[in-house]
């Protein structure tokens, strides 16, 4: 058994700064050769141990123990899409994370999403609070190590810091992380750490590979040791045609060893592709895998852990996030247990309810999204019917339709980094089918939640339009157009509403009417609200016998309404709510237990 790489992924915000601190580690320049400076694909780059050793320097002194671990393989990933695309079977590919926020700018929605991950998958993490050289009158000593440089700071500097760095940490607090600086943090079990950065003068980027390196050998130990004469474990990261190679795989290799002429088994929806390793392309230490400068060596083989394009035949079904395994002269036997054993990966992911339960559908761009998604949806009591991958297809609204008809609030379609396309649309609206798609998943489940809100709130809305609501009226004097058979007499809203149908009683509790019918002006209405005058045809009354001209009269509820009206009082005004409790009133001095 031999120790392997710390696998390191870099999330957080776009623009917060994840490549130039990679650069500053490997002090190579991929960031100046990339639109806008943004990271624009995945990245792997291998960082020795001497490389650490050389930017720690002396700090490495206060460490207990020798630094055993063989340096670190570090991912570093485009923006939002964090590292659900690195994955293997039960979680997260990478060990440990460091996770970048712009201690200026502080949180924003894909820091978010990075937490959401990070704690879905169990990944520990470091913070880098980045641009501290931004802040006003920073000053840098480069040879001072981060906490001298921060002590030596005038008063005025220091306390605008820490008034910064607190509020970052109590950020952190609202989303249920506990942060501290570094250096505070008692017990790295129970704190993350924040290391104050600057990713431009490099200025805190030793402490920040001092304590990642260090807690990584401190809780991985077991973890990193990996068995190099068995067959290849991986995952891809990219499909990329490549001049004169064809498609290619960016992968990285987990587990074991990789070999030109190897049999290569890859995880496809279709089911595991057969085919064979043609060439293996290495990046060379500190050199990015997609910088189009860096020099590719061929080489025979690659032992884990490490980034390898593999070049082959027949590739064509691969995707990102898929599982692959690769064996030296596999037998027949064994090319069907590695076929298995992928197969058995996606479909620990891949959902098909077969119970009829009802439930969300979801899909995502890679197996690692679609993992993280479910667990996000586990965590938040939300139940999955089904998960599948790649764009929204016609099978998929057919499953939707039958969903939605099981329960409208579950009965959603919920895709991240996924297409709808163009024709699908009409079917859409039609069917009245809710989709979201987002490209940040916490803002697809934000979306779901104002989707469910908004729901409940129709149905109850819908609920309080079938039952009596509470309606005080008056019989307006000089306006009885016809005594009884019915009565017609023009009537003053004076608190709520009415509607055709509604029973009415007096002010005494007896029921004595309904409403027929009601116009308003010339036009027949159904309902009367609150400050209409309406004419309201009353069968079974006799205006100077049952009730008079001026006499209030009320809506008539029962006691089923009752109850509904109470779970529904939200959407009741005060005026009715005082209403429905002078209206109980009446009704109890008649029955005292009148609703209870």
């Amino acid at each position: 058994m031999t120790l392997r790489k710390i696998l390191v992924t870099v999330v957080g915000h776009v623009d917060h700064g994840k490549t130039s601190l990679l650069d500053q580690i490997r002090h190579s320049d991929v960031t100046a050769g990339e639109a806008g400076a943004i990271t624009q694909a995945i990245g792997v780059s291998i960082i020795p141990m001497r490389t650490i050793e050389k930017v720690c320097g002396s700090l490495l002194n206060h460490m207990k123990g020798k630094l055993t671990v063989p340096g670190l393989l570090t991912i570093d990933t485009p923006g939002h899409a964090a590292f659900t695309s690195l994955r293997k079977r039960g979680g997260a590919l990478a060990d440990i994370a460091i996770l970048v926020v712009d201690i200026n700018e502080g949180f924003k929605p894909q820091t978010l999403e990075s937490i959401e991950i990070l704690k879905a998958n169990k990944v520990p993490f470091v913070i880098a609070a980045n641009k501290v050289d931004l802040m006003a009158n920073w000053q840098y000593d480069k040879n001072k190590i981060l906490l001298q440089n921060i002590e030596s700071l005038d008063h005025q500097t220091q306390g605008e810091f820490e008034k910064k760095f607190y509020e970052l940490v109590g950020q952190f607090q609202e989303n249920g992380v506990n942060a501290e600086r570094f250096d505070r943090v008692q017990d790295y079990t129970k704190q993350f750490a924040i290391v104050p950065i600057s990713s431009k003068t490099s200025q805190g980027i030793p402490e920040l590979l001092m304590v990642l390196t260090g807690l990584a050998q401190k809780f991985f130990g077991e973890k990193l040791e990996i068995e190099t004469t068995s067959h290849a474990k991986g995952s891809i990261l990219e499909v990329k045609e490549e001049k004169g190679l064809g498609l290619t795989l960016d992968t990285i290799i987990y587990d074991g060893t990789i070999r030109t002429n190897d049999v290569l088994i890859i995880g496809s929806l279709d089911g595991p592709i057969v085919t064979k390793v043609r060439a293996l392309l290495e990046p060379k230490e500190l050199a990015e895998m997609r910088d189009k400068k860096s020099k590719f060596k061929n080489v025979k083989e690659v032992v884990a852990a490490t980034g390898v394009k593999i070049s082959g035949p027949n590739m064509d079904g691969a995707m990102a996030g898929m599982p692959i395994r690769a064996k030296t002269k596999a037998s027949k036997e064994e090319i069907e247990m590695l076929k298995a054993e992928v197969q058995a990966e996606i479909d620990s992911v891949l959902q098909e309810d077969e119970t009829g339960e009802s439930g969300v559908l979801i899909k995502a761009d890679t197996l690692g999204s679609l993992e993280a998604m479910k667990v996000l949806l586990e965590e938040k009591g939300i139940p999955v019917a089904f998960a599948s991958l790649g764009d929204v297809t016609k099978k998929d609204l057919s499953t939707l339709e039958s969903l939605k008809d099981k329960d409208e609030f579950t009965g959603v379609l919920l895709g991240f980094n996924v297409k709808i396309p163009v024709d699908l649309q009409t079917q859409i609206k039609e069917k009245d089918l809710t989709l979201i798609t987002r490209e940040i998943i916490y803002q697809i489940f934000d979306n779901y939640e104002e989707y469910t809100a908004t729901l409940q709130d129709k149905i109850e809305k819908r609920e309080l339009a079938n039952i009596v609501r509470p309606c005080k009226f008056s019989i307006m004097p000089g306006y009885v157009f016809r005594q009884n058979n019915p009565a017609i007499c023009g009537v003053d809203i004076e608190i709520g509403q009415i509607k055709n149908g509604d029973p009415i009683m007096t002010t005494n509790g007896k029921s004595v009417t309904s409403v027929k019918s009601m116009k308003k002006g010339q036009e027949a209405v159904q309902t009367a609200v609150q400050g209409d005058q309406v004419a309201m045809a009353m069968p079974n009354l006799t205006v100077g016998r049952q009730a008079s001209e001026g006499d209030y009269l009320y809506s008539d509820f029962s006691e089923e309404d009752y109850a509904k009206l109470r779970k529904l009082k939200k959407h009741l005004s005060k005026p009715e709510i005082a209403l429905v409790k002078e209206i109980v009133e009446i009704k109890r001095k008649i029955r005292p237990v009148w609703g209870v």
